[in-house]
């Protein structure tokens, strides 16, 4: 609780240059613009010529958001370099800038300025200031534990299973581990991954990379840690490893059972292949973006239950987007306790503060406000159905990337609203928790109650 307090006093007090948000926001637009900048250079495209400013623009913000919309072939339109660029792109996206900056700082100056303990410190939300170091090694050490053994197990498979060039099958394997943990879901693949489908020695240690990603640190790191001393896990811990099984379950079994008779989808596949590829497309709903499966041959109903489960997302301070396991969470436990009557809300054993009920509505209301405009401003823009740009404004917002087959098609300022949308996904659960959690000034006087009447 000290350090949570110093940490407020210091991000308060700051002059704004040292706001986490605010500086958290800007780094994460300067690692877009050199992203687009390298992008457009001819080297980076496959053929003559170079990609073309939105062309750029649009990967370099799917690669930094890791999110995984493509307006281009990534196998074919880019170039080896620009491949690399991505690549990149996606490690430093993943680990968050300024918490990818302040690593450098501490590997080449040794030492960290309070700027970046406080944007790191938001960033990674580790409220304490003085770990904010250790932290950073824990982070890289999970980071490159997880993408190496991931690595070497498509490498091998690539190699021996499909005849794969030990250069070629290396590449492939670094590629699409990095892609994986950092729920990123760009493929070298034309056709993403529907080529290997039915094959688990390359779905699930893909799946496994995505499902610990979108974990977070703070749990990964607490698992690590006492992983066989439930007693000593936090609440958040509790609440993401909850809410990951349930999510994963339910999302299998929904997607499964719409899609099982689908001859476009599942409807082809042997039982063991149709569980296979439902739990693959359930994860990818995580915020990966990888496709097994046709997404733009599913049923509409599995798109509307893919939405959901996109919005949610996946636990904070890690890979994943959406408004974030917890706070979906925090509005079930809000909901349960005003229909059963209680007074608090009680979560695991603990009494959650009122602050939080705040953030939580704050961060899901706002979500939902910038859907909804960004859905009725690509329906002013284009002639697609309702359904197939909800998907894709969500799977955008969600830093998902999965998608039916329309970002290429969409209008140029449609994909600039995927930008944005990308952006403000990316950044908006970090920027607004942080910035609620850090406004903590005191007011020295209340105005009188009134209840007004609800329902």
């Amino acid at each position: 609780m000290a350090s949570t307090n110093k940490l407020r006093r210091a991000a308060v007090g700051c002059p704004s240059r040292l706001r986490p948000a605010r500086t958290i926001a800007v780094a994460f637009a300067l690692a877009i613009a050199l992203g687009t900048a390298l992008l457009s250079w001819p080297l980076a495209k496959a053929g003559p010529g170079g990609a073309t400013v939105l062309e750029a623009l649009f990967t370099a913000t799917s690669a930094v958001c890791v999110t995984g919309h493509v307006v281009v072939d990534t196998a074919t339109f880019w170039s080896p370099f620009g491949q690399v660029v991505i690549l990149a792109l996606i490690q430093v996206g993943g680990f968050g800038i300024m918490t990818f900056a302040s690593l450098i700082g501490l590997t080449v100056l040794r030492k960290i300025s309070l700027r970046s303990r406080l944007t790191t410190a938001a960033e990674t939300h580790s409220f304490a200031l003085d770990d904010v170091s250790g932290v950073l090694g824990r982070v890289v050490r999970i980071t490159l534990v997880i993408e190496v053994v991931v690595a070497v197990l498509l490498w091998l498979r690539f190699m021996i299973g499909y005849g794969e060039p030990v250069g070629r099958a290396a590449w492939l394997a670094i590629f699409h581990s990095v892609s994986a943990f950092n729920n990123a879901g760009f493929s070298l693949f034309s056709d993403n991954l529907v080529g290997y489908a039915l094959d688990p020695l390359i779905c699930l240690p893909i799946a496994a990379a995505i499902i610990l990603g979108g974990l977070g640190f703070p749990v990964i790191m607490q698992l690590r840690k006492h992983l066989r001393h439930t007693l000593k896990w936090t609440m958040n811990t509790r609440i993401v490893l909850a809410g990951t099984i349930t999510l994963l379950v339910a999302g299998t079994v929904y997607i499964t059972a719409i899609e099982w008779s689908n001859p476009a989808t599942l409807g082809a596949l042997e039982w063991p292949q149709k569980l296979l590829a439902g739990f693959f497309t359930s994860v990818q709903t995580r915020t990966a973006g990888f496709n097994s499966i046709n997404i733009g041959a599913m049923d509409p109903a599995s798109w509307i239950g893919m939405d959901a489960l996109m919005l949610i997302g996946g636990g904070p301070a890690g890979t994943a987007g959406g408004i974030k396991i917890t706070t979906f969470a925090v509005l079930f436990f809000i909901l349960l306790t005003e229909v059963r009557g209680h007074g608090a809300v009680n979560v695991f054993g603990k009494r959650l503060p009122r602050s939080v009920h705040r953030e939580a509505i704050t961060v899901v209301l706002l979500a939902v406000a910038v859907v909804a405009t960004a859905t009725v401003a690509l329906m002013l823009l284009t002639d697609v159905t309702l359904d197939k740009l909800l998907f894709e404004v969500v799977s955008a917002f969600g830093t998902v990337g999965l998608s039916t087959g329309i970002t290429a098609d969409l209008p140029a300022a449609g994909q600039i609203i995927l930008i944005l949308l990308m952006f403000i996904g990316r950044l908006g659960p970090i920027t607004f928790a942080a910035g609620l959690a850090l406004s903590d000034r005191r007011i020295a006087f209340e105005l009188p109650q009134e209840r007004p009447i609800i329902g």
